[in-house]
């Protein structure tokens, strides 16, 4: 029998050298006591570690990372983006101006709360710190203009909201974080169900791994993914992996920029690495799309990470991550020093331009027409048209689609506030005193779709409004009905809320909470054509594969 090689160890993912800004939080709860053999150990009360995820959610609830607001506004920058690119652009810019002020959340869905904690051998807490650290979320959801969205399961198939956005994901390691016994590092992250819902996993085989193959196979699935989980992107592919589950975990890990110091090449110590080459070859296969910063365009993606991983031979797993324009994560540490958390950009304004861009050509509709008037005005124009909506909408999302489903169902009528007003799929934050509303941005499209064509039937649904592309069982109903599915920007929320809502109230099902039924009045509510009622769909001709073999990195 042969020998194995001589034993060697790396980390799987080596993380390098920490580069980040950080801000003190606070020095209190810290403390430094002498242990036997001379070892010095810190001591963490369970406050600091509630102080500083209430104080990690709030920021990245309101705040961006500057590399992330450089982005958007080199998008307006450039000469090659689309005009819907820069709108969009602008657009999310002017959202983080708004929620820096710490009022209004950058978006709507304010997330599931992520942590993911290292501990050094030398660091003494009570044991309590996946509790302490909940704390922490249960503070900042509470007191904050979040909203919940953690549902609690009471049976297989009934649920209810937990009123707090709790359960958190925590996940506590014990491990120096990068070779400091003495020190407690974090990543803190908001996800959001659209984002969260575009990883990917595929379970592919060795013949994916030549360049050809590999860019094929990309082409086909990135445009999947689709806009509804409001692009730009950070995109993060991974290939490989020890299980499928470690190579969804290290995507969503890049996607936060949280493996950016990995090796960029292999050894036959078989760590992961970053691929720098692929990543610039993919991050140009997403400019030829079409897709665009969600209408059309160039910046499908502000970058990409791809990462390679050691692999069982029998298995190829493929990992695809996303994280959204609202691109909320921070890394926080404790240290014998303090409580230190990631500092991100509290003045987002001097990243908007000093010049007007000057305004396409837009479309006023007014939403106090009757139904038949607005359908008749929106058939006018192509898909990708743009519209300002002013007037009444109805805002409807899942629970309330399945309540009236049921009652058509049972031979009841649609209701009249569907057959009269546009509805808009959206579920809003806390509304903060002085405001008409939290923050509103649109949900997911697609989530409705299997709900179109029986409400269009009965008269309803004629004009939807929401974010991300749509199934063609939607475009047919379009076509079949005369309905228009119109594309709202996703992210903005604050912005919406601030400058486009005007009245919001209950029209049922108030027990929902924000999955209510509501009427509100917006003015100038920014919105595209996407589908429209001669079958036309803008998303069907950018998510197909084009990419012929000749395409090569």
């Amino acid at each position: 029998m042969s020998r194995g090689a001589a034993f060697t160890y790396s980390p799987l993912l080596p993380t390098g050298e920490d580069l980040t800004e950080y801000r003190l939080v606070t020095d209190e709860g810290v403390d430094v006591v002498e242990g036997p053999g001379g070892r010095r150990f810190l001591t963490v009360e369970p406050a600091a570690l509630t102080q500083l995820t209430a104080e990690a959610m709030h920021d990245i609830a309101h705040y961006l990372r500057p590399a992330h607001l450089t982005q958007l506004r080199s998008i307006i920058d450039d000469p090659k983006a689309s005009p819907n690119d820069r709108f969009v652009a602008l657009d999310l810019l002017r959202n983080a101006n708004i929620a820096a002020g710490g009022v209004l959340p950058m978006c709507q869905d304010t997330g599931t709360a992520i942590v993911m904690g290292k501990r050094g051998r030398h660091v003494l807490t009570d044991g309590t710190d996946e509790a302490a650290i909940a704390l922490g979320v249960y503070q900042a959801y509470t007191r904050l203009n979040l909203r919940y969205s953690q549902l609690a399961p009471l049976t297989m198939w009934d649920e209810r909201n937990t009123g707090t956005n709790l359960p958190a994901q925590i996940e506590l390691y014990a491990e120096d974080p990068g070779g400091h016994p003495d020190a407690y590092k974090f990543l803190f992250m908001a996800k959001g169900g659209g984002s969260a819902n575009k990883s990917y996993l595929y379970q592919e085989t060795k013949a994916l791994l030549n360049p050809q193959r590999m860019m094929q196979f990309l082409d086909e699935k990135l445009r999947l993914i689709g806009t509804s989980a409001c692009p730009p992107y950070h995109l993060a592919v991974v290939v490989g992996g020890t299980s499928a589950e470690h190579a969804l975990k290290t995507a969503k890990l890049a996607s936060a920029k949280y493996l950016d110091n990995l090796p960029t090449s292999g050894t036959m110590l078989a760590h992961g690495f970053r691929d720098l080459e692929l990543e610039a070859a993919v991050l140009e296969l997403t400019r030829d799309f079409g897709i665009g910063a969600q209408f059309g365009g160039r910046y499908f993606c502000h970058d990409v990470r791809v990462i390679r991983l050691p692999r069982h031979g029998a298995s190829c797993p493929v990992a695809i991550a996303v994280s959204c324009s609202a691109d909320r994560q921070a890394v926080a540490k404790i240290t014998p020093s303090g409580v230190w958390l990631e500092r991100l950009e509290t003045d987002p304004a001097r990243y908007l331009p000093d010049v007007d861009l000057g305004e396409e050509p837009v479309v006023q509709i007014d939403l106090n027409r009757p139904m038949a008037d607005i359908r008749a005005e929106l058939s006018k124009y192509p898909v990708k048209t743009r519209l300002s909506l002013t007037g009444p909408l109805v805002v409807a999302r899942d629970i309330a689609h399945a309540k009236i489903a049921e009652r058509l169902d049972a031979g009841e009528p649609m209701p009249q506030y569907m057959r009269d007003h546009a509805v808009y799929y959206a579920g809003p934050a806390k509304t903060p005193e002085g405001y008409a509303s939290g923050s509103f941005g649109p949900t997911t499209a697609g989530r409705m779709d299997s709900y179109v064509e029986k409400f269009q039937a009965s008269g309803g649904s004629m004009v939807m409004l929401a974010k991300g592309n749509r199934s063609k069982q939607v475009t047919d109903a379009c076509n079949t009905y005369g309905g228009f599915y119109l594309g709202s920007i996703g992210g903005p929320a604050a912005r919406l809320a601030q400058d486009c809502i005007r009245h919001v109230e209950v029209l049922e099902f108030p027990e929902l909470g924000m999955e209510a039924v509501w009427k509100i009045e917006v003015e100038d509510f920014p919105a595209f054509i996407v589908v429209d009622d001669k079958g036309n769909d803008f998303f069907a001709e950018v998510t197909k594969p084009v990419l012929g073999i000749g395409r090569r990195i």
